[in-house]
């Protein structure tokens, strides 16, 4: 193959690969059967989607309240900590320590400007509180299933996300 074929070959399968991330869409009981580690990757390819380009499952032992970091096409670094329940909402409520340790590591150690925790299941109350009172993200059960279902971009569900840091053809 020449290197003009490999070219086109390969630009070809970079715009399918576009359209495919595109029409990804996942349902809640798709997402409440996966193993943890998969959950975070399909949070991952779900941010892919949203045009975070960059984003990356760092999640596993260790990875101090960090299980998927990306940059958002406006520039805004995304630390999420993701919460997968194997029940869904039968399954454990998350609650403030989970809440605390994201606070604690997202903006200081990750360098994050929109800190998220994901859970495909329950928050209790004080969580909710104690996030709101720092700027934390809650996508819940709900949120999460209007999000993965495709319907519109996870930062357009967020309420007060940082403004862009960089000029867009949005802006």
């Amino acid at each position: 193959m020449t290197a003009a074929g490999w070219l086109y070959t390969r630009r070809q399968q970079l715009r399918w690969d576009a359209v495919r991330a595109r029409s990804l869409r996942y349902q809640l009981p798709e997402l409440d059967s996966l193993h943890h580690a998969r959950f975070e990757d399909a949070i991952r390819e779900l941010m892919r989607r949203d045009g975070c380009t960059n984003a990356v499952r760092v999640g596993g032992g260790g990875d101090l309240g960090a299980d998927v970091k990306a940059t958002d096409p406006y520039g805004r670094r995304w630390v999420i900590q993701c919460k997968h329940r194997r029940n869904g909402l039968a399954g454990s409520p998350v609650g403030s320590p989970d809440l605390q340790v994201l606070n604690g590591t997202a903006r200081p150690v990750h360098g994050a400007e929109v800190a998220v925790i994901i859970i495909n299941g329950r928050v209790t109350a004080p969580a909710v509180t104690f996030a709101k009172q720092q700027r934390l993200h809650v996508v819940d059960r709900q949120t999460l299933g209007i999000w993965a279902s495709g319907a519109r971009p996870l930062g357009e569900l967020l309420q007060a996300v940082p403004p862009p840091r960089k000029p867009t053809t949005l802006s």
